[in-house]
């Protein structure tokens, strides 16, 4: 299973690519989707945001390919504030939901809303890569918002700690796609709700001060 999960950290990319050039042929095929807007919520309730750092192909695309051409800099503020946040849910939402009023009993019209809005967003994260980090999409993608917000309300054990072994380094800082400062947590579970669970902290942290349930 841990060969599976490393596999698909690795090369669960190549399934959007697969999905987006295939989906030309017959746009049906778009209506797949939705499975990338429905589990980062089914999982967000029992895992947090595990699904963004570690199942999806988009996220995974970002952190294998995106990654070599990012000058990986520091999101601006701006993008990662809650009032962008909620309006890129807003507007997401609205043109979905109009998309799919507008096309609804024509499913290649339906599928064709899906695949238009996972290859819009897809160019919006690509482009932001090249100028900051490669996760730049991670920060207000609407569906990694919800799960934030989920995540927020619904404490999980299953969660990052950081040990009192923690030196306050700060190389997990570096380190971390989300710019969470995991150090903040020392002694503590690491709760902030963008935490993507990549495990890139944990790698890092030269006194293994950051891992699952190290506080128990």
């Amino acid at each position: 299973m841990r060969k599976l999960f490393e596999l698909w950290k690795k090369y669960s990319y190549m399934l959007m690519i697969i999905f987006i050039i295939i989906s030309l042929f017959d746009f049906r095929i778009g209506i797949a989707a939705i499975v990338c807007m429905i589990a980062p919520i089914i999982v967000s309730v029992f895992r947090g945001r595990f699904w963004c750092g570690n199942l999806c192909p988009r996220g995974n695309f970002y952190d294998n390919i995106m990654s070599r051409f990012s000058k990986k800099k520091a999101v601006p503020k701006f993008i990662k504030s809650t009032y962008f946040r909620v309006f890129v849910v807003i507007f997401t939402f609205t043109m979905f939901g109009l998309g799919i009023k507008n096309n609804w009993g024509n499913p290649a019209g339906i599928g064709m809303v899906f695949y238009r809005i996972i290859v819009i967003t897809t160019l919006i994260g690509m482009m932001l890569s090249f100028f900051y980090s490669n996760r730049s999409w991670c920060h207000f993608c609407p569906m990694g918002s919800i799960a934030a917000l989920i995540s927020y309300f619904k404490k999980d054990k299953k969660i990052l700690e950081v040990s009192n072994t923690c030196v306050s380094c700060k190389i997990c800082e570096k380190k971390c796609p989300m710019e969470i400062t995991p150090y903040d947590y020392k002694g503590d579970v690491l709760s902030h709700p963008d935490c993507i669970q990549c495990a890139k902290c944990v790698i890092a942290c030269p006194k293994t001060s950051i891992g699952y349930n190290k506080l128990r």
